[in-house]
Parts: structure tokens; C-alpha cells; sequence
């Protein structure tokens, strides 16, 4: 049998910060044992180690997103004839030349 508790995996990012919380104004309180402090700050160790893989996964994801989002951007604009990254001022220009110097 595993000695992780049992539904801790579904907790969300705020009830973590809120089961920490709680445990700080319980240490704080000052009305519990030196066990019971050594308990608590070993628990928090471990909910502040889950928040912060948490906070670090959710970081990645809209890190990805963002990047997605850039790279459609990009894709589209070579979709509509434009270099990503070029205006149609430039690609006008560069035509406008080809034709003059044709003479």
C-alpha cells in the first residue's frame, strides 16, 4: 500500500495554497506541540514541492501556447503570399524595382 495520501493528486493549485495557509496560521497560533510543528513544517515542505511542479507545468503549458499561437501567426501570413516578419510595403517595393529596372 503507498503512504502518499489519498486524493492529494486532485487538489488544485488553490487548495494547496489554501492547505498551506492553513498550516502557516496553525505554526503561527504557537498552541501546538514541537511535534506537531515538525509535522506540519514537513507537510508543507511537501505541498509547497507540489505548487511549485504545479505552478512550473502550468508556466509550460502556456509557454507553448504562446508559441503556438506565434507560430500560427507565422504560418498564415506565408498562407497569404507575406513573409513572416515582412510587410506588403516591402514585397511592393522589391516589385516596383524589378519593373524599372526593366526599363
Amino acid at each position: 500500500m503507498s503512504d502518499a495520501p489519498v486524493g492529494r493528486e486532485e487538489k488544485t493549485f488553490e487548495q494547496l495554497l489554501e492547505e498551506l495557509e492553513a498550516m502557516t496560521r496553525r505554526m503561527a497560533a504557537g498552541d501546538i506541540g514541537i511535534e506537531a510543528a515538525a509535522e506540519l513544517y514537513e507537510r508543507a515542505g511537501e505541498l509547497h514541492a507540489e505548487a511549485t511542479e504545479r505552478l512550473a507545468r502550468v508556466q509550460e503549458r502556456i509557454e507553448r501556447l504562446a508559441s503556438d499561437e506565434s507560430g500560427a501567426a507565422s504560418q498564415s501570413a506565408a498562407a497569404e503570399g507575406g513573409e513572416p516578419g515582412t510587410s506588403d510595403a516591402v514585397g511592393r517595393s522589391r516589385g516596383a524595382g524589378e519593373r524599372s529596372s526593366g526599363g
